[in-house]
């Protein structure tokens, strides 16, 4: 599919078969894509918490979740997270393949830049997932599947469910698999002249 298909047909599905599964080639080839999202200074961060035991998603679905069925119906549910402290964690190993000098540059400005700014970390953190996550979903379509991003769920209870690490934060869900019933027509979008500014409000 080209790459504009994906974008202008990518929709937020509700209705999956519950039958259906992803094949691990199918699941690495989505996971492998989303890793190509950018994170600044090449951290990282985010991490994939995926989750394929049917009582947990069903937990998660009942308890937590508003009782979305895309939750267990899915082929792959997927839980956004990131690493805060990302940057303090052997950063060298993200420019391994880089110059010398490059790599030592970069990795040099990563505390200053984080350092005493634990809301710049949080944000940078949540971008990187919407990029992730973003990118997920146009794979996903781009190979035939859809998916519905989700945030309507207890994040604490879930957070407390998969044992996140003090130092991660959590972003949406991510559910991907194949859909049964079709969205509803797109709901409407702005205009550009309501969205685009030149060089200021």
């Amino acid at each position: 599919m080209e790459t504009f298909d994906a974008i202008y047909q990518r929709r937020s599905i509700k209705h999956f078969d519950p039958e259906h599964k992803l094949t691990q080639d199918e699941e690495t080839k989505l996971l492998k894509a989303a890793i190509q999202a950018p994170t600044r200074f090449n951290i990282q961060h985010w991490r994939f918490v995926v989750v394929r035991d049917s009582e947990r998603r069903a937990k998660i679905r009942k308890e937590f979740g508003n009782d979305q069925a895309q939750m267990t119906d899915a082929s792959l549910l997927i839980i956004m997270t990131a690493d805060t402290k990302a940057w303090t964690k052997n950063p060298e190993r993200y420019w391994v393949n880089a110059p010398k000098e490059v790599a030592e540059l970069l990795v040099g400005w990563m505390a200053p830049f984080h350092e005493g700014r634990d809301w710049l970390q949080r944000d940078e953190a949540q971008r990187s997932i919407g990029m992730a996550m973003q990118t997920l979903m146009l794979a996903a379509k781009a190979m035939g599947y859809d998916s519905c991003p989700m945030i309507g769920y207890d994040i604490e209870a879930v957070a407390k469910l998969i044992n996140l690490p003090d130092d991660h934060v959590m972003g949406a869900m991510l559910a991907i698999g194949k859909k049964t019933k079709d969205s509803w027509p797109k709901p409407g979008q702005l205009p550009l002249s309501e969205v685009v500014f030149e060089n200021g409000f």
